[in-house]
């Protein structure tokens, strides 16, 4: 398994475009969370990307991003 990398400002919203394209979604000219959410629903999940102070979901690909206290 992959380790997981903070991924902050300009290198998120590429990460975010890049992953949107491979989705078939344009996401020019959206705000970054909003594009999160956008993908987070598209992928079948909730659109919780900044909006929860803890998450239990680790296996997310936007979880060290986020800023939400991994639950145990």
């Amino acid at each position: 398994m992959a380790k997981k990398k903070l991924l902050k400002g300009s290198p998120l919203a590429a990460y975010a475009r890049k992953k949107a394209a491979g989705l078939g979604m344009d996401g020019r000219g959206m705000k970054l969370v909003d594009l999160v959410w956008m993908i987070q629903e598209k992928e079948g999940n909730t659109r919780c990307f900044k909006k929860e102070k803890e998450c239990a979901q680790f296996s997310c690909c936007w979880q060290l991003s986020c800023g939400a206290k991994m639950k145990k």
